[in-house]
């Protein structure tokens, strides 16, 4: 390699001498080359910049962290299992600060996701009642669109229609804190894929399959020859600092995979998450909340017809809250969450839960008095008796999870299984399974 370089060097050199119109490129050439490298120590100052600030944060954010058990490092060969049945990555799952794929990260990576979803579920849809082929029944569109199946396996999407806008069926209007969460394959990505293929999500004031209303979106682009990023845009009348930003991140080997889709409310602030990764948190973003009633999503600039490109979504959750659990688990003694999510029929803890438990994990640092019994709790979907062992092996994961992942002392946990004998809404309805499908922390 350095001979190779020097090789270079002498021939450049020799141009540089023996033609002068070149003189004046290579003098360009080397002043490019200047910048590049400042830029380079430039980004590294940032990165170790941003690596100290983090680290100061935690110190605040989660007092008594000195002089801790040190929690077992997510990215080391030697960290323990982490009872989801998956073995924890050994090489790093991001590359320059950008989310990895999710079929490559074990709930370690999302160790420090602080993503809280609502505890009271608003609208829920898998599309299991649906037919492949069918238009889904709890939607409505002004363009079209079909359930789908991917390869050979069972779980159903919805192919939104290119150039179409689609919103699911609220029973109610969207409240002032609520959280929004869905899954995302895009079919058929190629270099081919311009920068007009995109996924807009949109939070509205109207149910109507317009968008001239006041509204806040944000704008996922799937372009694959450069890095677009995501657009975030926010329109309200009067609204004297109205938001128009495109965020730099570049998500093209993301896009490849299945993704999770992460959005929180909180009155005006709004924050967006893929995967494990946060992308925009912007404190008044929702400049007028009681303007923002409704979900809608528009997908464009995809080719069906030559290249097969198809925007796909599963599993959208809606629900009201996204509190901060610890203070009311310290307040009231017990909360019960349908936010730790499984695989289905598995114990296989899914990574995007990992920001509740690490709440739970904060109570326990925090006062070392405090001891807890985890709860499981299945919908009525399968035999009783396998319910009842899925419910206490969900519990156990979610022990197993805040012991290898975080060093919480394994003694303060104790778990219990009850499968679906305490159900807290029917069983009939995705949503009421949904709600049932739940964890309860009791302090003992």
């Amino acid at each position: 390699m350095k001979s190779t370089f020097r090789s270079v060097l002498l021939v450049l050199t020799i141009t540089a001498f023996s033609i002068p119109a070149h003189g004046q490129f290579l003098k360009k050439l080397g002043k490019k080359a200047q910048k590049a490298a400042e830029r380079t120590v430039e980004r590294r100052v940032e990165q170790e910049s941003s690596k100290k600030t983090d680290q100061a944060l935690d110190s605040i954010l989660e007092p008594g962290k000195e002089g801790q058990q040190t929690p077992p490092n997510p990215d080391s060969p030697q960290a323990p299992n982490n009872g989801g049945g998956q073995s924890p990555n050994t090489e790093s799952d991001t590359k320059n600060g950008e989310p990895a794929p999710s079929g490559t990260k074990s709930i370690q990576v999302y160790s420090k996701f602080d993503y809280v979803p609502g505890d009271k579920p608003l609208f829920f849809d898998d599309f299991a009642n649906d037919f492949i082929g069918d238009f889904p029944s709890k939607w409505n569109t002004n363009g079209g669109g079909e359930i789908v199946t991917l390869g050979d396996s069972q779980e159903k999407w919805y192919a939104i229609t290119n150039r179409s806008i689609t919103l699911p069926n609220l029973a109610n209007t969207l409240p002032e804190d609520y959280t929004v969460e869905f899954d995302l394959k895009v079919v058929n990505l190629t270099k081919k894929t311009g920068s007009g293929a995109r996924l807009e999500i949109y939070l509205t004031e109207t149910p109507n399959l317009t968008l001239n209303e006041s509204y806040a979106s944000s704008t996922l682009n799937f372009c694959q020859y450069i890095a677009i990023g995501v657009q975030v845009t926010n329109r309200f009348k009067d609204n004297p600092s109205p938001i128009s930003n495109r965020l730099a991140r570049d998500l093209r080997n993301v896009y490849q995979d299945i993704i999770h889709i992460s959005i929180a409310v909180n009155k005006n602030r709004y924050r967006l998450w893929i995967n494990e990764s946060k992308i925009a948190d912007l404190p008044q973003f929702i400049y007028k909340p009681e303007l923002i009633n409704y979900l809608k999503l528009k997908v464009d600039g995809t080719d069906l017809e030559t290249r097969n490109e198809r925007v796909l979504i599963g599993n959208l959750k809606i629900a009201e809250g996204g509190v901060d659990l610890r203070r009311k688990l310290i307040a009231e003694g017990k909360i019960s969450t349908n936010g730790i999510l499984f695989d289905s029929g598995s114990t296989n803890i899914k990574p995007e839960s990992m920001g509740i438990i690490r709440q739970i994990y904060q109570v326990l640092q925090q006062d070392g008095s405090i001891n807890l019994k985890i709860v499981g709790h299945t919908d009525s979907d399968g035999a009783d008796d396998a319910n009842m062992k899925l419910s206490k092996g969900r519990a156990d994961a979610v022990k197993s999870a805040l012991v290898s992942v975080y060093g919480v002392d394994g003694s303060r946990l104790i778990t219990e299984g009850k499968g679906e004998l305490e159900p807290v809404a029917e069983n009939s309805s995705p949503e009421g399974k949904a709600q049932n499908r739940r964890v309860e922390f009791i302090k003992q």
